[in-house]
């Protein structure tokens, strides 16, 4: 089976978010996206590219929700969730077609107010909206950065997310264990958790990396949490969540790159807010 192109993947897209009731977060998306696809585990492995922390079939994906948000048949929140817009919910079926000279043609004409026409490759964009601009750079960073900052980078997120007594361990045979602390909820219930770390650029965390984690955290902790700053193998997630098995939380480069905007850390983020009500949105729901 090959990869489907992102075209391909609009009418399966709009229907995943009609079944899922009009909206959907990304991973929600997605996985209905798949199954109504029938795509198989062999697709859905193919890695994008050398610097790529998700599948193929994801960035794919992406670009799928950026195009159709130009068109006007998505909207996305401030919170990663996607929405069917007015246009999209009385639509029947698509073309694709359509939908790609559209946005190229919107997208030749700001560039062409930008004079920016020399840079502008008619068959694409920049890149899909949510892989755009800072967080790449950010990626780059984090592998460009030494090993013991980036330790204490690791240290000040965990602390900054309410964890306390962490200590970075890494000795050699310890399991994989590369250190713990204790995270405690509203001031009185505590959890001793064991993490692991994995700064990858290119190779995504394996099933069997999960195992030897859970292993390795017997009679030792209450939880598991395993970061890596690229991504997780389908396989590596069912097994973090296996029926019968201590769970184990996961934190792709993703998420940890959100994590960072969350608490502000290496991020300077200008807001401004303009309120005004949108009278057709509510008459649309």
């Amino acid at each position: 089976m090959k990869i489907p192109t992102y075209d391909e993947m609009m009418n399966p897209l709009i229907s995943a978010l009609k079944e899922l009731g009009g909206s959907g977060t990304i991973e929600e998306i997605n996985e209905r996206v798949f199954a109504i696809m029938e795509l198989s585990n062999d697709v859905l492995e193919i890695p994008h590219g050398e610097k790529g922390s998700r599948s193929e079939v994801e960035y794919r994906l992406a670009w799928t929700r950026t195009y159709l948000k130009r068109a006007g048949m998505l909207e996305n929140s401030s919170r990663g969730v996607w929405s069917l817009t007015s246009e999209s919910k009385n639509a029947n079926r698509l073309n694709p077609k359509d939908i790609v000279s559209h946005v190229r043609s919107l997208t030749k004409v700001e560039r062409k107010e930008k004079e920016e026409m020399e840079d502008f490759e008619t068959n694409d964009l920049d890149a899909p909206e949510e892989f755009r601009n800072w967080r790449n750079d950010l990626k780059d960073i984090l592998f460009a950065i030494k090993p013991d900052a980036f330790e204490r980078l690791f240290k000040r997120i965990l602390r900054e997310s309410g964890f306390h007594q962490v200590e970075v361990t890494g000795k050699s045979g310890d399991g994989g264990i590369d250190g713990k602390g204790i995270f405690r909820i509203a001031g009185f219930i505590s959890f001793n958790v064991l993490f692991q770390c994995k700064r990858y650029r290119n190779n995504s965390v394996s099933a069997s990396e999960i195992r030897d984690f859970r292993g390795a955290l017997q009679g030792r902790a209450d939880k598991g949490l395993f970061v890596t700053t690229s991504s997780f193998t389908r396989e590596a997630i069912k097994e973090a969540t296996r029926d019968g098995a201590p769970p184990i939380d996961l934190i792709d480069g993703d998420a940890l790159i959100d994590k960072l905007k969350e608490l502000q850390l290496g991020l300077e983020i200008e807001i401004v807010e303009k309120v005004e009500i949108n009278k057709d949105w509510f008459n649309d729901l």
